[in-house]
Parts: structure tokens; sequence; C-alpha cells
């Protein structure tokens, strides 16, 4: 079974900087996807940045672009994510996740993974 659990959460001025980790562990496929989410008070979970690690491609959300940079440590089975300039609409929840791949025919043939969360909170 995937596990996967986020720390490095917290409390921070706006424009300081934190680094989040996704401790991963259960694997047993060697090409997956990972990826960081955001859930805010209020409002819908949203993607912030994913990558890949078959090819280690990343892509971002517009709103983190240039800001945020993800990155894994292979050796820990660690994804992080290091987020500078944060600004108070950067407080949320962040869930690290390992969604599920798909056959050719759309059928889900592995589970999809979240963690539980950590909280960012960015004061003004």
């Amino acid at each position: 079974e995937v596990q996967l659990v986020e720390s490095g959460g917290g409390l921070v001025q706006s424009g300081g900087s934190l680094r989040l980790a996704c401790a991963a562990s259960g694997f047993t496929d060697d090409n997956y996807a990972i990826g960081w989410f955001r859930q805010a008070p209020g409002k819908e979970r949203e993607g912030v940045s994913c990558m890949s690690s078959w090819d280690n491609s990343t892509s971002y959300a517009d709103f983190v672009m240039g800001r945020f940079t993800i990155s894994s440590d292979n050796a820990k089975n660690t994804v992080y994510l290091q987020m500078n300039s944060l600004k108070p609409e950067d407080t949320a929840v962040y869930f690290c996740r390992v969604p599920p791949k798909y056959d050719p025919k759309g059928t889900p043939t592995s589970g999809d993974y979240w963690g539980q969360g950590t909280q960012v909170t960015v004061s003004a």
C-alpha cells in the first residue's frame, strides 16, 4: 500500500519561504507521477505542481510559477516543494498525491493516494 506523509508546513510572513516534504513508501512501480495540491478554506482543492518519476519532468500552476519548485530525492523516497515569495493567498492545507494510472480504455489500474496534508499559513 502506498503511503504519503507530508511535513514542513507552518506559519510564515508574507515574502518568506517554506519547504514541504512528502515521504513516500510502498511503491511497487518505478514509473509514477506525484504532485502537490492545496485547499484553502471554502475553496476547492487545486493542483500546484507535479513531476514524473520516469523523466523528472515538472509542471506548475500559473499562480506559483517562478516561486515554487518541485524536486525529489530518490534515495530518501521524498518529494519536496520549495515555496518562496509566499503570499497570504498561498495559505492552505497542502497535500501530496500519487494519482491513478489508467489503461488505454481509461480504466484505473492503480489507486489514488493522498497524504494527510500539512497546513501552510502566510501572514500579511
